[in-house]
């Protein structure tokens, strides 16, 4: 799970093409703070980098492996189980941290489904969105790497989660891809 705003879809464009090794066994679900139209372009961005699919995620489609899945923009994206398999969720719920898509819904609901198996990013953004879902996460047993200050455009989201003790660590943004690839690998925290 991953979390941006303000200065994210640089950010997210650098990650990803680094955890290449880590698309075989797990999908990628990203809320980044955008309007319409403009998670469509930031998706083919993403896929590009990745080598790997990405595209906003769709209301019912199934999770797997290799995928890269957008909340679409101006829409919130959580998931859900359809057929006991994990599944995209597409609202129009209310603002939720003064924005739609936001990356708390995300996160809270991922960490109804899949518990300790989660491993949550928040990268540079402001606000505090993804602070409550990060949360969510650990309390389940997954954990929360964060994006340090002095790589982020704007330290709030990222801060937010460092300041209230959820995040595992925190890192510059050169250094989470190759942590995220050593702990698939299994190294613990």
């Amino acid at each position: 799970m991953i979390g941006s705003s303000t200065g994210g879809p640089q950010a997210l464009t650098s990650l990803v093409a680094k955890i290449a090794p880590v698309f075989d066994r797990a999908p990628v679900l990203i809320t980044q703070h955008m309007p319409p139209t403009f998670t469509t372009i930031l998706a083919e961005h993403l896929a590009r980098a990745s080598g790997r699919p990405a595209h906003e995620g769709i209301d019912g489609e199934l999770i797997v492996p290799g995928t890269i899945y957008l909340a679409p923009g101006g829409r919130h994206m959580a998931i859900t189980r359809k057929g006991g398999q994990p599944a995209i969720a597409i609202n129009d719920g209310p603002l939720v941290n003064f924005c739609r898509p936001a990356v708390d819904p995300l996160f809270s609901s991922a960490a109804q489904i899949w518990g300790s198996a989660i491993l949550s990013v928040i990268l540079t953004g402001m606000g505090s969105d993804g602070m409550h879902g990060a949360e969510a996460i650990v309390a389940a047993g997954g954990s929360c790497i964060a994006q340090d200050e002095a790589s982020s455009v704007v330290w709030g989201m990222p801060g937010a989660a460092a300041n209230a003790g959820v995040c595992a660590a925190v890192l510059p943004l050169d250094m989470i891809g190759p942590k995220i690839v050593r702990l698939f690998a299994g190294e613990k925290q």
